[in-house]
């Protein structure tokens, strides 16, 4: 899975566009990451920036952002209505897919001390990524503000966590960053079939963490009561992790529950649409549909599908297309307006910007016209990988098939596990195709260095090695992973839908064909290398790998060869 994460980065400057334009020009140079949104407000004085793309490339964004916000923007010039300690007041890591909290959280760290040391930009580090339980609150963080910097650097316990000094120029004009690493949060409309604001919000008081006031007497309309402090006492709501309330929309002319869900790994989307729908029928109310407001990660859609797949006792061993269109389906994504995935979900937008022509996208003439070419790319590394992703494809289907097989209802759960390992292997392999050729080009790319001096003599060598290794890395992991495709087949083969046996015997003969075909890889590209220590090591692991492959392979074509006869 390609590792993405999400920067917001909050910027103090929100009325004037050339700068506004200049901070996003420098966050977006290089083409590395992709900028989503840029949303600057006026009386705020404040814009809030959205950019995507792979953790380093990120990061080395929002550091070139956070240097252009220092070089235009001068805090003690800056007025405006929103909470604020620097030019780039908060800078936020989100995981999007691929990467998790904690990995964020340490991104984080790191961007802040970089910011420190190579921007002279204090910074204080939050929520996931504080060094302190009281830091994880923003506000702790950003107690009194810019100004009042000046009492708080170099003190203990109140100065950043990275840059801390005295009070200085440099200071007076950056002012101080929280950078921070949080979850993805969620904006998500609730459609109700009412047109009541009222019914709305009570809904949303139901279900959101901070609930409602508690009131005397247990009475709608009796006085809210207070604790020893004097603070309101709340009842909480259902859901953690979010936010809500009710409203009434005129272009659509209905009521919604408005939601924010600030953790996704507390309470998930399918989670929060259920407890909605089950809060407002008991209201008398029906939730009719769901409107994303902005965008979505994959893997929110991916564990809505097949939530309600399991409901509906059927296998999640299916294209993740098909999986997002039950989520889409069953939590009514598309009744205010069609939705579409490739305009929603983070993934499929950053992989439609992409310029980069991937084998696996080829129609199955294509690619076979593409191997046919005088190009040496793809050959039979890639071949093999493709084999391999067709071998885990036919386990995956006898598993499919033998999960809505009628009269086997009760062992759906078993043969959806062995489909989604299959699935598994599946995208593992499809993304060996196009890494076999990438390690045969990056082989070629060492052959244009140049080697006029010894030292670039060097370079080359050294280079070469490299991408030598790599090129035999590749097919040995293809080896492996096609391997672990025959105890799906086997699997499937004595316990699947006996009408579909065959098709595991074929998946056999491909698991085969593909652990071989990356075995003649692994031998020629190792013979390249001059660390023969590792090369005999990977040699080694590949030959055994190979010999058990054979095994695996015939006690299976037996198997199904005996099942057949005795149909």
């Amino acid at each position: 899975m390609k590792k993405i994460i999400e920067c917001v980065p909050n910027f103090s400057e929100g009325r004037d566009k050339d700068i506004i334009n200049a901070i996003t020009a420098e966050i977006e140079k290089g083409g590395e990451v992709r900028l989503l949104d840029v949303d600057p407000g006026e009386a705020t004085n404040r814009t809030v920036v959205t950019f995507v793309g792979e953790p380093e490339a990120v990061v080395e964004a929002a550091l070139r952002g956070m240097r252009k916000a220092a070089e235009l923007i001068d805090m003690r010039e800056h007025h405006g209505a929103h909470p604020r300690m620097g030019a780039t007041d908060v800078c936020p890591l989100i995981p999007v897919s691929g990467v998790t909290l904690e990995e964020c959280a340490e991104l984080a760290r790191g961007l802040a001390k970089r910011a420190s040391e190579e921007l002279n930009i204090p910074c204080y580090c939050y929520e996931a990524a504080a060094f302190a339980p009281e830091r994880k609150n923003l506000a702790v963080c950003r107690e009194g503000e810019y100004e009042g910097l000046a009492e708080r650097m170099g003190k203990e316990g109140k100065g950043p966590d990275f840059g801390d000094r005295p009070y200085d120029e440099d200071v007076a004009r950056t002012g101080c960053t929280a950078v921070g690493a949080r979850d993805f949060l969620i904006a998500v409309n609730f459609n109700l079939n009412t047109t009541s604001t009222r019914r709305a919000n009570a809904i949303a008081f139901d279900v959101r963490e901070k609930g409602r006031p508690k009131r005397e007497g247990g009475k709608p309309n009796g006085k809210p009561m207070k604790d020893a402090e004097g603070n309101t006492i709340m009842l909480p709501g259902t859901l953690k992790a979010t936010k809500a309330i009710g409203w009434f929309i005129d272009e659509y002319g209905i009521a919604q529950v408005s939601m924010n869900i600030t953790d996704m790994g507390v309470t998930p989307l399918h989670i929060a649409f259920d407890e909605v729908s089950r809060a407002a029928a008991a209201r008398g109310i029906r939730v009719t549909g769901t409107e994303i407001v902005g965008l979505i990660p994959k893997r929110a859609l991916i564990d809505a599908g097949k939530h309600y797949l399991r409901m509906q006792q059927r296998s999640s061993g299916i294209p993740d297309s098909e999986i997002i269109k039950i989520a889409v389906k069953s939590m009514g994504l598309d009744e205010l307006k069609p939705f579409d995935p490739s305009e929603k979900v983070i993934e499929y937008m950053l992989e439609a910007d992409g310029d980069t022509k991937k084998l696996v996208d080829l129609t199955c003439r294509g690619f076979a016209d593409e191997t046919a070419s005088e190009s040496p790319a793809p050959g039979g590394g890639s071949i093999s990988a493709y084999m391999g992703a067709l071998a885990a494809a036919l386990g995956t289907m006898v598993a499919n098939l033998s999960a809505h097989k009628a009269g086997w209802d009760d062992r759906w759960e078993e043969f959806s596990d062995v489909a989604e390992k299959g699935r598994s292997l599946q995208d593992q392999l499809i993304h060996l195709v196009d890494e076999d050729t990438e390690a045969f080009n990056r082989i070629m790319a060492v052959f244009s260095m140049p080697k006029k001096t010894e030292a670039e003599k060097a370079a080359r060598s050294e280079a070469l090695e490299s991408a030598t290794l790599y090129a035999t890395e590749v097919p040995l992991r293809t080896m492996k992973t096609a391997f672990e495709t025959f105890d799906i087949l086997k699997s499937m083969a004595a316990k699947g839908n006996p009408a579909s046996v065959s098709d595991a015997g074929v998946g056999a003969l491909a698991a085969r064909a593909a652990v071989q075909g990356a075995y003649l890889n692994v031998k020629i590209n190792a013979s390249g290398l001059k660390n023969r220590v590792k090369a005999e090591a990977l040699l080694h692991e590949a030959a055994e790998i190979s010999r058990e492959a054979d095994k695996k392979e015939s006690e299976i074509i037996a198997m199904v060869n005996e099942i057949i006869a005795h149909q």
